[in-house]
């Protein structure tokens, strides 16, 4: 025999059905079902953590990354940042973008007389283009460079990077009174750095990379008013070749999964710079030339004259703050890391094996799609 009413529980849950708590009853079971995946993903990730070393995790994870690089929704850059790892044998400067940038210096010395006399060709000698193999690219050709200053120490060219509004620069100048170590450690100190750029929010090291030399930094600095401060998230690698006596220090922007996007700050995923360094005589005289070539987007809703005005007048000035923060090291004594006796790029036999081999498998993939804002 069945009650002739329900229990006083059974009536309190319909009653509190009719006033909406069904609804919150569903929403209850979804966050308890969600909850128990969550905590089951973590067991997971805490297990593989104990079986697995992080370099064997950052393999595998490498793997699943060219796997799955490509497909929609870029589900390999979620699954990177998922997991917490930045994937090195994907984004570590290799070994042909330092070289490609100490050609580009080579052949701006072979034209050296261009520097000599004021009356001369206006643009400096063309890059061989990279894309010689593809003849249906016009449209990836490179622009001519055009003079934007010229000085007896100081040489700033510009020329439009296709298909979009901007420009890439290219700096040739000389300095006399400082030496390129002194010069190229004030440019890599982020310490340092802090104290004699007063633009600078932060500036620190997220990751090195043990194969190449390579290291992300977070970079946050302020942009002039009433812009937003920008913020980069970059990888650099640098070398020392003393035996050809020239200094390199390549860097461009990358995405890692521990700096994500901050409401504060706006973030410049397009950025590229190469400083190539050549000493007049030895690293420790004072003395050298150097090439400078730089591009970004700063995403900003200004004319493409104001950005091109912005950054051809802010590139000499942070040059000189630069010139001026190294012979302040060098006339106080100020401490600056040696980079130069680090050497990063001094590897084992084994390892310069594994940076070649990551380097070959990576030839001809692209980098991951970029977001441009208003």
């Amino acid at each position: 025999m069945f009650p002739r009413r329900p229990p006083a529980s059974l009536a309190a849950w319909l009653a509190g059905a009719r006033g909406g708590g069904l609804l919150g009853l569903l929403a209850n079971q979804c966050r308890f079902v969600t909850g128990l995946r969550v905590r089951r993903a973590q067991q997971i990730a805490q297990l593989y953590g104990r079986l697995y070393s992080d370099s064997s995790r950052c393999v595998l994870l490498g793997r699943l990354w060219r796997r799955l690089r490509g497909r929609p929704g870029h589900a390999s850059a979620l699954m990177a940042a998922l997991a917490g790892v930045f994937v090195w044998d994907e984004e570590r400067i290799q070994e042909e973008e330092l070289q490609r940038s100490i050609n580009e210096m080579k052949r701006l010395e072979e034209m050296s007389n261009v520097f000599q006399s004021s009356a001369v060709e206006r643009h400096p000698p063309e890059s061989k283009s990279q894309t010689s193999g593809n003849e249906d690219s016009k449209d990836k050709e490179e622009q001519p460079w055009e003079m934007v200053m010229d000085k007896k120490h100081f040489k700033l060219w510009r020329r439009p990077i296709a298909g979009t509004h901007l420009y890439q620069y290219r700096v040739f100048g000389t300095y006399t009174d400082v030496t390129p170590r002194q010069f190229f450690n004030v440019q890599l100190d982020t310490e340092y750095r802090k104290k004699w750029d007063a633009l600078v929010i932060k500036l620190e090291v997220i990751e090195r990379d043990v194969v190449s030399g390579s290291e992300v930094l977070h970079w946050v600095t302020h942009f002039p008013y009433p812009m937003y401060s920008r913020d980069y998230v970059y990888v650099r690698r640098y070398s020392v070749d003393e035996e050809n006596n020239v200094m390199v220090l390549v860097s461009r922007a990358v995405e890692h999964p521990s700096v994500p996007e901050s409401p504060e700050f706006v973030r410049v995923r397009s950025y590229e710079s190469q400083m190539v360094i050549r000493p007049h005589k030895s690293f420790d005289e004072n003395g050298f030339d150097y090439m400078l070539t730089y591009s970004d987007n700063p995403q900003t809703v200004f004319p493409r004259y104001c950005v091109s005005w912005m950054v051809s007048s802010g590139m000499p000035d942070f040059l000189e703050k630069l010139h001026m923060a190294t012979l302040k090291a060098k006339n106080m004594e100020i401490k600056v890391k040696d980079y130069i006796s680090a050497k990063p790029l001094e590897m084992s036999s084994e390892a310069k094996a594994t940076a070649q081999s990551a380097e070959r498998k990576n030839e001809g993939s692209c980098g991951p799609a970029r977001i441009e804002y208003a």
